[in-house]
């Protein structure tokens, strides 16, 4: 194959992709792409976006959050809405990036295959005088994501459960059986989405999780023991990670496995399955990135909110068709 990199470029770039313990060969998230279930359909009744808005924190005093809310075209203020969450909320909602969630919402409630859902894009919080994260860079170094996400505490959740849901729930009608409350995220979104129903398991109980950073960054590589140890949660959890995840090789070439993604997601479905949960689990090719999570987002949906109501009477004309926009047919 020709390329512009020529035999010593490629020769480069075999040698560092095998310091990282990465083996040689095409790229292994080129196979990836959204499908219609992502996209926006013809027909198909659009969401509104609205915000952004800003949650200040009194538990990581001077920060805020900026989110912004998702309002399906079908929400009804007389019925009550389910609740979906995303952390890194503009890396979930970007227009044109690998997930776009707004989407998936808008087509899979006009099918009826999800529930009606108010949806949140919350990003990690910031102080003032620093930059917004965005979806080239998601504020590791520059915002207050490693404290909020990474660690196996009960801060974040209070973020989510305390500030934020007060918040929500003074704009809109979201029902309070917690079952019909999720929350996702990818990276150390992902461990924090899990944090948050490990925490307040009387509040979500509906995770998603895409390269879930389960490792030790802040000690989550401790939670498949925790699970072990710990009582039986009515959590349910839908994992993805990708075989070229990151994987604790070092440039020397030693190893951590404490810092292996994918071995740590492994690792992670091993002990839910061994406790009884539900879980549902995917390992692709994928490195640390959301190619594959976006990909398959629409059937992640899907699973985690398969138990909404649903009639089975044939005569059910509102039930047979599609779920239009409130008021509408």
């Amino acid at each position: 194959m020709k390329t512009a990199l020529g035999v010593s470029g490629w020769a480069a770039l075999a040698a560092a992709a095998l310091a990282q313990g990465q083996p040689q060969g095409p790229n292994p998230d080129q196979y990836y792409h959204l499908g219609p279930d992502s996209l926006v359909q013809e027909g198909v009744p659009k969401g509104e976006i609205r915000g952004p808005f800003t949650l200040p924190s009194k538990v990581f005093p001077g920060t805020q959050h900026t989110y912004w809310v998702y309002v399906p075209a079908q929400y009804d203020p007389a019925a009550a809405a389910s609740l979906m969450i995303f952390n890194d909320g503009q890396a979930f909602m970007a227009p044109e990036g690998d997930i776009r969630a707004q989407n998936v919402m808008d087509n899979l409630i006009y099918r009826r295959e999800i529930p009606v859902m108010i949806g949140v894009f919350i990003n990690p919080g910031r102080r003032p005088d620093q930059p917004e994260p965005t979806p080239r860079d998601w504020g590791d170094r520059n915002t207050n994501r490693p404290t909020e996400y990474n660690s196996l505490n009960d801060q974040y959740p209070r973020v989510i459960v305390d500030e934020l849901m007060p918040v929500l729930r003074k704009e809109y009608h979201i029902a309070d059986d917690p079952d019909r409350h999720g929350i996702g995220g990818g990276s150390s979104g992902a461990i924090a989405a899990f944090t948050v129903a490990w925490e307040r398991p009387g509040q979500f109980r509906k995770v998603l999780s895409i390269v879930g950073s389960f490792t030790n960054i802040r000690g989550g590589h401790a939670y498949a023991d925790i699970v072990r140890k710990s009582e039986k949660k009515p959590i349910r959890i839908f994992l993805q990670d990708g075989r070229n995840d990151n994987r604790g090789v070092r440039g020397d070439g030693s190893y951590d496995e404490t810092r292996d993604w994918f071995y740590q997601n492994v690792r992670l479905m091993q002990a839910l399955s061994e406790k009884g949960y539900e879980v549902n689990y995917t390992w692709g090719m994928n490195r640390h990135g959301q190619k594959m999570g976006g990909a398959i987002l629409p059937e992640m949906m899907r699973w985690l909110w398969r138990d909404h109501g649903v009639s089975t009477d044939p005569k059910d004309t509102v039930e047979r068709g599609f779920n239009g926009p409130k008021g509408g047919g």
